[in-house]
């Protein structure tokens, strides 16, 4: 599928009106001019310094308007995100959506054995393996930690876990900028170069702020080397609504935005018209639980919002979140909060959609969770498609042909286009009885045979032995 057409041809969702939108900028606008912000970096402060911040206290910054409008109107409106073969994957402009899987569980909820356990390094490469294979996921993350890998060269082994097996875009997490250099020459190892890589870029870094309004040092040493290199980031806060952000859905979205804006400040002014994608978690934070509510309406509507924002009125391109849970089981409170986290972010026109197959806010990966998302994303991107209406949709000719009391089933009209109706992989449509006859599986239950399955069979595009041997390098390097 052309990647361009990942998006809705219909009337898309909409939060925020014009009139509001500009309202939450200009309060982003006021916080960062009034309120201000701390950096813990000392190259961004000078950055800022010379180009008009006033820095207080040798952390306290106050970014004037002017600066925060530059940068947006610097960065590019279109990021384009290529597979490992060099050919455009992911268009991250407008409202085309992508989804992929996240990163950094300490757990993973064991297929087989129902055990809640330690997710280890061979759990990360079947978790790849099973974004490879599965058509509906367009982007691969490590998905877990894995304590068996050394705790110093952690991103290092599972990026190369990741480009070994399969030839999909990631996203990365890396702990600071000697590992995201390794991790930017494992890249560079498998399409040609550092060169290469910048002018078709296979990852984005995901990158954070501490909330609220504190950026420190290993946060902007990252930012400023994908800026330097030309290689796409966002900066996301994880704001916890109530905690670390206000309650409110407007003020999380205004804080949030100020937070995103400061570090798109210093990303441009490092290298202007470096690629950034614009957006943010601003989960509730449940007062009961104390646990952020990752799924929570309000969740998925500040995301639906500010990703209005990021592409209606700064011309960015967005990140979010869906297929992702609160629930401790990939049972039903886990489908229901993942499938509509999914379709919120196919109607809202998120462009980069991670999480896919988290449970228990991010601590848990499921990959029944996963396969069952494969599915529901199959199901929204047949949504996001539209009502052709032409001449030969609206079937008029056929509707003459067959004639009142008539039937289609043997019509030509029928047998040019029931294949454009979706197919599911997991979905049952048989009756009571063929059901039965088949063995009486749960979706579940046909998951598990899809994991299965897909680590028996599926065999992931391989490297060369020159690429390998050079990312081998790179880790002995590393280890050194």
């Amino acid at each position: 599928m052309d990647p361009n057409t990942k998006r809705f041809k219909s009337t898309p969702l909409e939060y925020l009106s014009k009139d509001q939108m500009h309202s939450i900028h200009a309060a982003a606008l006021d916080i960062l001019q009034d309120c201000g912000t701390m950096i813990h970096h000392q190259r961004s402060l000078g950055l800022l310094r010379g180009a008009g911040a006033h820095v207080k206290d040798d952390t306290h910054v106050f970014i004037p308007s002017g600066l925060v409008e530059a940068a947006i109107r610097s960065a590019p409106s279109r990021v384009t995100i290529y597979d490992r073969n060099g050919a455009v994957a992911m268009c991250l402009e407008e409202r085309n959506v992508y989804y992929g899987t996240g990163s950094d569980c300490p757990y993973l909820l064991d297929s087989f054995s129902g055990e809640r356990r330690e997710f280890l390094s061979a759990d990360v490469e079947d978790a790849v393996r099973l974004v490879d294979a599965l058509p509906n996921i367009d982007f691969t993350m490590s998905n877990g930690l894995a304590p068996d890998f050394p705790a110093e060269l952690q991103y290092q082994y599972k990026y190369a876990i990741m480009i070994r097996n399969s030839t999909k875009p990631q996203v990365i997490t890396a702990a600071d900028k000697t590992c995201l250099n390794d991790i930017a020459d494992i890249a560079a190892a498998a399409v040609g170069g550092r060169e290469a890589l910048s002018c078709k870029p296979i990852f984005v870094l995901y990158d954070e702020p501490t909330s609220p309004l504190v950026h420190i040092n290993e946060v902007m040493e990252k930012l400023m080397f994908m800026a330097e290199h030309n290689l796409p980031t966002n900066y996301s806060p994880g704001i916890m609504a109530g905690a670390t952000s206000p309650v409110t859905m407007a003020g999380a979205i205004a804080q949030a935005t100020a937070e995103i804006l400061t570090g798109l400040v210093i990303h441009q002014l490092t290298n202007p018209g470096a690629p950034f994608i614009f957006g943010a978690g601003m989960s509730p934070m449940d007062m009961q639980s104390m646990q952020p509510t990752y799924s929570a309406p309000e969740a998925m509507m500040t995301q639906a919002g500010l990703c209005q924002i990021g592409r209606c009125l700064y011309k960015l391109p967005t990140w979010g979140f869906g297929g992702c849970s609160a629930s401790k089981l990939a049972d039903e409170q886990a489908v229901n909060e993942a499938a509509t986290y999914i379709m919120m972010a196919g109607w809202a026109g998120t462009n980069l959609v991670h999480d896919v197959g988290y449970l228990e806010f991010g601590l848990t990966y499921s990959f029944d969770l996963l396969v069952m998302c494969n599915e529901f994303i199959g199901q929204v991107r047949r949504m996001m498609g539209g009502i052709p209406v032409d001449r030969e949709n609206l079937a008029v000719e056929a509707i003459k042909r067959v004639g009142p009391g008539g039937h289609f089933l043997g019509d030509v009209h029928t047998l040019d286009h029931f294949r454009e109706n979706w197919q599911p992989d997991l979905t049952d449509r048989r009756t009571y009885q063929d059901w039965q006859s088949r063995g009486a599986k749960s979706m579940g239950q046909l998951a598990k045979e899809k994991i299965k399955e897909i680590k028996a069979r599926h065999q992931p595009q391989p490297l060369s032995p020159e690429v390998e041997a050079k990312i081998d390098k790179v880790l002995e390097r590393a280890k050194r």
